[in-house]
């Protein structure tokens, strides 16, 4: 999940596939929109929580799209993948090579041109590293550079590397050499970037409310001809309130999240947008399976039938949708019929045989959510109305993500919460996210944050993967049987899918959100009208 709520994507596609090559010119804005135009990216928790495009896996999505480029960009419209640094691909039948043909052209933001030895040597570093998503190229068995324009993957077993290519972690293409003799990591965390997207770093202003600064890279190969926002500014507001504040003042330029009522008062105002899609984004309670009165399956199961969950989504106003099982509808692998239901009185039973419920003990239960985030916390104080129907005391706090995060992965297991609201979703389009990140036997736990572990089920996830690049008809039957295998051990309580409520001024044209990247603006996509 990386906390994230992490959130939602925009994709223009014309560049990706029809695009020339970058020019030398400096954007101007020229075209409709204002020249040296700045789009300032309105969100409420911290962005940069890393800098190395290798391991980094929490918001720094929302600007590392900007900054870094994959080889090819998921398309949800058309359900398939698109040309970005590849310009082509092709795979054997068996799925166990794979052939891209690299764009020419493409230079680092540190002037160094772009080759199949960067490709490779971006992608071997992640392996090699193997933090954050760099799971998705666990198949990966070498990779082979026939010639400058040419990378050849050979892979362990089949698998789809095209949408692994796309992913929103871990795939990023960078400059291995841009720390010189220095170590990169450290450059990296130290504030510095090495990628080929067509804006660059400009100011980082650790912990402050402008937070980060980018400018557009003038030798972008997608070239500077038209209308392109020149600047992008990222500026941090927990509060809803201000938010929209900000934006009616037209100090924002697109807010990431608010309240549905704030965002419903945007709507049909002259010089505002309100927009609305659904997501893959995910929000999860995780359940400690490992410790305290949740390592007991009945009150794990008695807490989510205590909770009115048509009560809670009718009170999150359209922002929310009751999810089935763990996979969202719209992404292949979903499954129906494993919605969360409320059942106040078998609630009641199962928690009278473990010895608390109603005239039983009283049960006392901690609860983390993002805080800032509006959605995680009326949910969060509507879970605490209900349970103590039945007797459960649910101490509720609001935490920065970071903190949040490392409470839940502490090695003092006392320390741990016993619920945490998070997010979740896909880091390319396929299931296998949620079941080797948050449901496979992990320790330390890193988003395993239920500590559950079924080595059944870890089997069979490695199945659907593999099945994945080959017949994914017989990988949607393992990841239905997965579902039902979660939904009856109860480590989380699959909550609700997000409907993406975006509010921004008027004179953001082109934007549309991508459920495979959530929150990203791709600001180069946009025409900022005058």
């Amino acid at each position: 999940m990386r906390r994230i709520r992490i959130g939602a994507v925009l994709v223009g596609l014309a560049v990706l596939a029809t695009a020339c090559h970058g020019t030398q010119t400096t954007p101007s804005g020229s075209g409709s929109g204002p020249a040296n135009a700045t789009f300032t990216y309105d969100t409420y928790t911290n962005v940069m929580v890393g800098w190395d495009p290798s391991t980094a896996y929490s918001n720094e999505i929302i600007a590392m799209s900007d900054m870094y480029e994959t080889l090819t960009r998921y398309d949800s419209a058309s359900q398939t993948v698109k040309p970005l640094l590849a310009t082509s691909w092709r795979s054997t039948k068996d799925a166990k090579t794979w052939t891209f043909t690299l764009r020419e052209g493409v230079t680092f933001h540190t002037g160094r041109p772009m080759t199949s030895a960067d490709v490779k040597a971006s992608v071997e570093r992640t392996i090699k590293l193997n933090q954050g998503a760099a799971y998705i190229w666990g198949a990966v068995k070498s990779i082979a550079t026939p010639s400058p324009t040419t990378v050849v993957f050979s892979l362990k077993y089949a698998a789809p590397l095209d949408l692994i290519a796309s992913a929103d972690y871990a795939a990023y293409i960078f400059d291995t050499k841009a720390s010189g003799s220095q170590d990169l990591g450290k450059w990296f965390e130290s504030g510095h970037e090495a990628g080929t997207g067509p804006y660059q770093l400009d100011q980082w202003n650790k912990g402050q409310e402008t937070e980060l600064r980018l400018k557009a890279f003038p030798n972008y190969w997608g070239g500077w001809s038209g209308s392109h926002y020149a600047n992008l500014v990222y500026r941090v507001v927990p509060s809803s309130t201000t938010a929209a504040q900000l934006l009616r003042a037209k100090e924002v330029t697109w807010v990431e999240q608010m309240t549905p009522q704030l965002w419903q008062s945007f709507q049909g105002q002259d010089g505002f947008s309100a927009t609305t899609s659904s997501s893959w984004q995910t929000l999860l309670a995780m359940l400690n399976t490992q410790t305290g009165a949740l390592a007991d399956p009945r009150i794990r199961q008695a807490v989510s039938d205590a909770i009115d969950w048509n009560g809670a989504m009718a009170a999150l106003h359209g922002s929310a949708q009751l999810l089935s099982g763990v996979i969202p509808p719209g992404l292949w692998g979903h499954t129906n019929g494993l919605e969360p239901t409320t059942d106040v009185a078998q609630a009641t039973s199962l928690l009278q045989q473990a010895g608390y419920g109603p005239n039983g003990k009283p049960l006392s239960l901690s609860l983390t959510y993002t805080q800032g985030d509006d959605t995680e916390q009326l949910l969060a104080s509507l879970m605490k109305a209900d349970l103590k129907k039945v007797n459960i005391d649910l101490n509720v706090q609001g935490l920065a993500w970071p903190t949040q995060w490392a409470k839940a992965k502490s090695s003092d297991t006392a320390s741990r919460q016993d619920i945490l609201l998070f997010y979740w979703w896909p880091d390319y389009a396929d299931p296998y996210s949620w079941f080797i990140n948050l449901f496979h036997t992990e320790n330390p736990p890193y988003f395993n944050l239920t500590y559950y572990s079924n080595p059944k089920l870890d089997t069979t996830m490695q199945r659907a993967e593999v099945l994945a690049g080959t017949d994914r008809g017989a990988a949607s039957t393992l990841y239905d049987q997965m579902q039902q295998t979660i939904h009856q051990d109860v480590p989380a309580i699959s909550a609700s899918t997000v409907v993406y409520q975006r509010a921004m001024l008027s004179s953001v044209q082109g934007y549309v959100d991508n459920p495979a990247y959530p929150n990203v603006v791709f600001v180069y996509d946009l025409q900022p009208a005058a």
